[in-house]
């Protein structure tokens, strides 16, 4: 049996489409496609298709080859999400969803600009494509699809490249994470205070960086890329190391969707370079940067919006909100996502510790705590950057509900602290001084390990 290598560096991406067998490679991680095309240890967020179950009829002739029926699955796949989007029920149940779940989905989708939107409920309605769904509605709703001139198929295509190429059994950075963190974008691009000033070019932007910020996220963090020599952190020599594969991975996507191949080259050059200027932003270790920046402008009252620098500085703001909003929502939620990335801290100590590695801040389940780990973030991370995203909006609805939520989800994680821990709760918020501005840079990096929870 062949057996081809597939590694992304960057946007390049070798693959053979004839050899019966791939093996794609990240950290020592194998995963092997047979002749069915199904991954052995799927990255995609869709539920499994046992092939094997098709082998009778394969055999019998009413379908033909297992090709021919991987085919027909995928046509299934789109085919239903494509009446969803246009609101149209099937006349006879597919075998993904019954209506009942159609209606439901549709049901949320009309009301996908409110802040209490449930994208886990929405990932189980749509079969585990909330972020293909919901990016065609998206870019349906804003017109990007009309003005852009798209064509759906291909935008479609794209947006599932996206979507398997996001790690399912990353417990945080997934595809879910990557459709809660699009959905948050949407909302923000409709604050009063931005809305009127973005093109349908910024709007654009801003969904694509959203959906694919954090695509082909290894489960790891930075730092431990750097410390076992991993290729990326030596092909981006130590910096933003994460943010340019993300980036780079998303051009390669886009040129072999060839979704923009039909606009000027000039044009899709800038998409490119303004798109990794957004998913550049989403650095958790250039939070100063961005923060005494945005603090500035708002003290100098000197942001013009009509000027497309500072409304793309506006939309990396923006991003940035998105990715870290997770405990501005609801507690239900919020909670949830705060369980999965301390999963996902923990997966990381344990292999740090199975190879005899110094275990990385925030990754010892002994003692890291979630509430700590939760409480600390918050306090350098999220009410400072929040703070200031209020008084940009000039504290609009949403915003004075988000800081409402972070300000009862801090309270609640201060609740579950460890009895050790509450007494000084007050004074160090279980992960550092509990102040209204932000700590020291070190003091960041401490709180969030090099990576944003």
């Amino acid at each position: 049996m062949s057996c081809l290598m597939v590694e992304r560096c960057g946007e390049i991406l070798f693959e053979n489409p004839d050899q019966n067998v791939k093996c794609v490679c990240m950290l020592g991680d194998v995963r092997l496609r047979g002749q069915t095309g199904v991954p052995a240890e799927r990255r995609g967020s869709y539920p499994f298709i046992d092939f094997r179950l098709l082998n009778n009829t394969t055999h019998s002739g009413e379908i033909g080859t297992k090709k021919k029926v991987k085919r027909l699955l995928s046509f299934q796949r789109y085919f239903h999400a494509s009446r969803l989007l246009r609101g149209i029920i099937p006349q006879a149940p597919l075998h993904l969803l019954d209506e009942d779940y159609l209606g439901q989905a549709r049901h949320m989708l009309s009301k996908v600009g409110m802040w209490d939107f449930d994208i886990f409920l929405f990932d189980r309605l749509t079969n585990g494509n909330s972020l293909v769904t919901l990016l065609c509605h998206l870019f349906n709703t804003h017109g990007l699809i009309h003005h852009f001139k798209l064509d759906m198929v291909t935008l479609h295509r794209f947006l599932v490249m996206v979507q398997e190429d996001y790690h399912s059994q990353n417990p945080y950075h997934n595809a879910v994470h990557a459709a809660d963190v699009t959905q948050a974008m949407h909302c923000y691009l409709k604050e009063p205070k931005l809305a009127s000033f973005l093109t349908p070019l910024d709007i654009m932007l801003g969904l694509l960086a959203a959906a694919a910020h954090d695509v082909d996220h290894p489960g790891v963090n930075q730092p431990f890329l750097i410390k076992t020599n991993h290729h990326l952190a030596n092909l981006y020599q130590n910096m933003s190391v994460l943010e340019n594969h993300h980036w780079r991975s998303t051009i390669g996507m886009l040129r072999e969707s060839r979704l923009l191949a039909h606009l000027p080259k000039e044009m899709t050059q800038d998409i490119e370079q303004q798109l990794g200027s957004l998913i550049l932003a989403t650095d958790i270790n250039r939070q100063n940067e961005f923060l005494t920046r945005l603090k500035a402008h708002l003290h100098n009252k000197d942001l013009r919006l009509e000027d497309i620098h500072d409304r793309h500085f506006m939309l990396q703001i923006a991003l940035k909100c998105a990715d870290i909003c997770n405990p501005c929502r609801i507690w239900e939620m919020s909670k949830q996502w705060s369980e999965r990335v301390c999963e996902e801290f923990y997966r990381q100590g344990d292999l740090e510790q199975k190879f005899e590695l110094e275990i990385s801040p925030l990754c010892n389940q002994q003692k890291d705590s979630i509430p700590s780990i939760q409480i600390g973030f918050m306090t350098y991370i999220v009410e400072p950057l929040f703070r200031e995203w209020a008084r940009f909006t000039g504290h609009s609805a949403l915003s004075e509900s988000m800081l409402s939520h972070l300000a009862h989800n801090k309270a609640q994680w201060k609740s579950l602290l460890p009895r050790q821990h509450r007494s000084s709760s007050g004074s160090s918020g279980g992960g550092g001084p509990d102040h209204t501005g932000p700590g020291t840079e070190d003091e960041e990096q401490t709180v969030t390990g090099g990576d944003a929870p």
